[in-house]
């Protein structure tokens, strides 16, 4: 017995006994054994068979188990929020980094995600069209998807008949699916549209289907077969018509969570940088209180947004710059109140140690990668910077794709 007068269990039960998930998603046991599909709360006896525990929920889809997509559907939603912020905190913790405060996870709800990434593949005779299998390069074949919004899982069926006919044996099509505000923006990669007939079926396609944009990406790079509409979203109230294949946030609800937690950590701000801008997540909705610089590699995305700011009469500057090669610095950094930083997944090094020197006021850090997150932290606050808030925003809902916003603040 305990002080308090309570009964222990067994050893061996506390040992058996899942107490987290890892990174990847499996359950960890008390003493430190990795089980597939295991969920904290559930028990691992001396025989390795599961005695599920009081967390676990019934998946969603019937793919659970074999797609690569989803790998926490078995977790309840209380568990789901747990994992975004451990998955946040934990690559922290090991650099000896703890954030002052640590915001509730946002989960972004089912049959949200607006943009997709598939392939079609010619098998047994007809098209399947998924997303690989879990740990392997081979395809799975949807018959549903939970994760998607509607109007893009209604376009599998028909692009399977699409491209019966015009998928040669052992070729792969990538598929891009982005919603917009006119319909779905579709790319495919890796088709020959160079005979007519191919052309007109894909143009009756687009105007069949009511999408916005038709766009193919061959060697020579992305031509657009047809557009019916103009494939634009609204960010911060501005109309953006986006590029083929431009980088969006996965989901309409993570956008707007993280959106808001970038406006009320920089607000009062006059002049923000904006690096990895895209076609401006962040630099539109900044620009209605502040002149926003903003910078990305992308040529189209800079170009669009450039479009969309005049427009509106936003004070947006913008720049063309690979910030990996020739990162801002200096006079440049000089006199900002604030930096907002969206980079890849590899993180910025050059970039944040560029930020660190300058000791810009506040630097707002979104990320997708908790890990190169934590490399780029670890040299803010090195340089004086405090990590003031985190949130983790779950946007890729049951997967172990975690998102996060951070306010650093030089003290």
């Amino acid at each position: 017995m305990d002080p308090t007068g309570h009964a222990h269990p067994p050893a061996s039960s506390c040992r058996g006994e899942v107490v987290r998930l890892a990174a990847r998603g499996d359950g960890v046991t008390a003493d430190g054994r990795f089980v597939a599909g295991a969920v904290p709360g559930d028990r691992v006896e001396a025989d390795g068979s599961l005695v599920p525990g009081p967390n676990r929920a019934v998946p969603a889809c019937v793919h659970f188990g074999t797609c690569g997509g989803c790998q926490l559907q078995h977790v309840s939603e209380a568990l789901l929020a747990d994992f975004a912020t451990m998955r946040c905190l934990e690559p922290l913790r090991r650099l000896g980094i703890a954030p002052a405060r640590v915001r509730p996870a946002h989960l972004s709800p089912p049959f949200s995600r607006r943009r997709a990434s598939l392939r079609a593949v010619r098998r047994d005779g007809r098209v399947a069209i998924g997303f690989n299998a879990e740990g392997s390069h081979a395809l799975l074949d949807l018959a549903m998807c939970p994760v998607l919004i509607p109007a893009l899982f209604d376009l599998v069926d028909p692009l399977r008949r699409l491209l019966e006919p015009l998928l040669p044996p052992r070729s792969v099509v990538g598929i891009t699916m982005t919603a917009t505000d006119a319909g779905i923006d579709l790319l495919l990669a890796n088709l020959s549209v160079e005979r007519l007939p191919v052309v007109e079926a894909l143009t009756a396609f687009a105007v069949e289907q009511g999408l916005a944009r038709l766009s193919v990406e061959g060697p020579l790079g992305v031509e657009t077969v047809v557009a019916p509409g103009v494939p634009a979203v609204r960010l911060g109230g501005v109309a953006v018509t986006l590029p083929p294949g431009a980088f969006l946030q996965a989901t309409a609800d993570g956008e707007a969570a993280l959106v808001a937690a970038v406006r009320e950590c920089i607000a009062g701000a006059g002049r923000i940088a904006d690096l990895f801008c895209g076609v401006g997540t962040f630099a539109l909705p900044l620009s209605a209180a502040a002149r926003v610089l903003a910078a990305d590699a992308s040529g189209p995305a800079v170009a669009a947004l450039a479009r969309a700011a005049r427009a509106a009469g936003r004070p947006v500057e913008t720049l063309h710059r690979d910030l990996f090669r020739r990162p801002l610095a200096g006079a440049e950094l000089r006199g900002l109140d604030a930096v907002v930083i969206d980079p890849p997944r590899s993180g910025a090094a050059a970039q944040t140690a560029e930020i660190a020197a300058a000791r810009v006021p506040v630097v707002m850090a979104v990320s997708c990668n908790p890990a190169t997150f934590a490399r780029d932290a670890e040299r803010l606050v090195a340089a004086g910077y405090t990590l003031e808030t985190l949130w983790p925003v779950a946007q890729f809902r049951w997967s172990t794709h975690v998102e996060l916003a951070a306010r650093f603040l030089f003290r």
